[in-house]
């Protein structure tokens, strides 16, 4: 059964930057609630906002940062 949510206009463009061609808003908030947003579901269907691509290269930069850690950990 379908129900209807009232969102801000904010997170309707962050729903709407994170669809996919064919998938419905509901598939949307269910994809984001199994797992962190990535920065492949954003890149080639839209162009995402400069703050969404600070975002994700601050992520991508703090991935590096722990595997670096890691490996010298690793192979200290």
């Amino acid at each position: 059964m379908a129900k209807t949510i009232a969102i801000s206009d904010d997170v309707y463009q962050l729903l709407s930057k994170a669809k996919l061609p064919g998938e419905s808003f509901s598939d949307v908030i269910r994809r984001g609630m199994k797992r962190p947003l990535k920065l492949s579901d954003t890149v080639g269907s839209k162009t995402i906002s400069k703050e969404d691509w600070e975002r994700a290269r601050a992520v991508i930069r703090n991935a590096e940062a722990e595997t670096r850690k890691k490996l010298r950990k690793t192979l200290s």
